[in-house]
């Protein structure tokens, strides 16, 4: 028989997902339950109505709605952190956190080797002369590094082909789906088959 997620499993991926200590987010269910509304980091919990057995809460993080689910009264009178013992305990809120993620558009100091699916949003500083190569398929192509940087700092995206002349110096670039790979002993962006990249060029007044 196929387990099911529990409340305790929600909650963890929840604190999991959002950073919260999960003694905090206890915690502050708890003081939510008792005084209608509480906070824990950026997330703020109301209480919206109790039942007879359980109370409906209502989490949200600035104007945007996280979540609305009922907990059992049971559940918040457990002695041990329920939502801690799921952490440790549980690989649900690991799928649910693996299948909620999204494109998170990282910055360049976060990247590391061997990273993949990184989204990026960064602007054109250099294009380097491109070069001609021969694929292990056989094949000719042309190949160049175009420097690439944000306000964190600079990595060297790898460019192919038509790409090359897609992108000039001044360009914005959004990066989709792309890997960290290591040259020469330097971090650098490869899109592969699955990247997409996207440009955004100023616009200039006559």
């Amino acid at each position: 028989m196929r387990n099911k997620a529990t409340i305790g499993d929600y909650l963890a991926f929840l604190s999991a997902k959002y950073e919260v200590d999960p003694d905090m987010f206890f915690q502050a269910l708890v003081s939510a339950g008792e005084n209608r509304r509480s906070a824990c980091g950026d997330l703020s919990i109301e209480c919206r109505c109790k039942q007879k057995e359980s109370a409906v809460f209502l989490i949200t993080k600035g104007s945007k709605v996280v979540a609305q689910f009922p907990i059992s009264k049971g559940f918040l009178l457990m002695r041990d952190n329920p939502i801690k013992d799921a952490r440790k305990a549980s690989v649900f809120w690991r799928r649910l956190i693996k299948k909620d993620r999204g494109p998170h558009v990282l910055q360049i100091r976060e990247l590391r080797i061997g990273m993949k699916r990184v989204s990026l949003k960064a602007e054109v500083v250099e294009i380097a002369e491109p070069t001609f190569v021969v694929t292990r398929f056989g094949n000719c192509a042309s190949v160049a590094n175009a420097l690439v940087s944000d306000e964190t700092g600079k990595i060297k995206l790898c460019l192919w082909n038509e790409q090359i002349n897609s992108i000039s110096v001044g360009d914005t670039v959004q990066i989709q789906n792309a890997r960290i790979s290591a040259f020469k002993g330097e971090r650098q962006l490869r899109l592969g088959k699955n990247g997409d990249l996207s440009i955004y060029r100023k616009v200039t007044a006559n």
